[in-house]
């Protein structure tokens, strides 16, 4: 397999990702003008090659689809991608939960992003453990699922809680949800770091598009140990 790359001048594209990860590329956008944006975007649109972004603002988005891309765009999440085809179907099941509806934006971007790359996912919102028959209801569901990924913000419990009750491993997500000792979510990641339940690792805070990567890494080792 030979890399494939393309230098725009601002920025070097991976046109080979796909073939080497299996996962399509990702850009970050903030921090990136319109103009470059579209830029990137055009170029993986005249190659035909699947790509998303990241952290993508509603005026970013308006004006790559002005400009006449391709593209579908989540306000909540803040996902923007553009696909030629359909990526194809992870093996296995995704679960997202979240500790409260405050966590919505960084569980949508975990969701839009494992469903981009091919994963069956069922959301399990506002489950925290301030009241915990919350998770209890839902927990039978829960456990059905191949991976987890758990976001919480303020003390950061649902993670290691949900870890203790079931047997798939479980991602935990930090958001810098909470008053101010939480410290914009250093303190849950402590929390979830410092955990005594087994079988949990930490992305880091409020990145729902790393928690995605690294569940469906997992669920594509189930299509190779088939």
């Amino acid at each position: 397999m030979q890399d494939r790359s393309a230098d725009i001048g601002f920025a070097r594209l991976d046109l080979s990702r796909g073939s080497r990860t299996g996962f399509p590329e990702t850009i970050y956008c903030a921090g990136k003008t319109k103009e470059q944006l579209l830029t990137i975007l055009q170029k993986f649109e005249a190659e035909k090659i699947a790509v998303m972004g990241t952290h993508c603002s509603p005026e970013q988005f308006e004006f790559v689809r002005n400009a006449g891309v391709s593209a579908a765009y989540d306000p909540v999440s803040r996902i923007i991608s553009a696909s030629p085809e359909a990526h194809p179907r992870l093996p296995g099941s995704l679960a997202v939960c979240t500790g409260g509806t405050a966590d919505l934006p960084v569980a949508e971007e975990a969701v839009r992003t494992a469903e981009f790359f091919g994963a069956e996912v069922t959301r399990f919102y506002d489950v925290g453990i301030a009241g915990l028959h919350r998770l209890l209801s839902r927990i039978e569901d829960i456990r059905q699922a191949d991976v987890i990924i758990a976001l919480a913000g303020m003390e950061g419990a649902l993670p290691g809680v949900i870890a203790g009750l079931v047997s798939a491993p479980v991602i935990a997500v930090p958001t810098s949800v909470g008053y101010g000792a939480s410290l914009q979510g250093l303190t849950p990641l402590l929390t979830m770091l410092s955990s005594c339940a087994e079988g949990i690792s930490v992305v880091n805070i409020d990145n729902g598009f790393g928690a995605a990567v690294q569940a469906c890494r997992i669920l594509k080792l189930m299509e190779k140990n088939k």
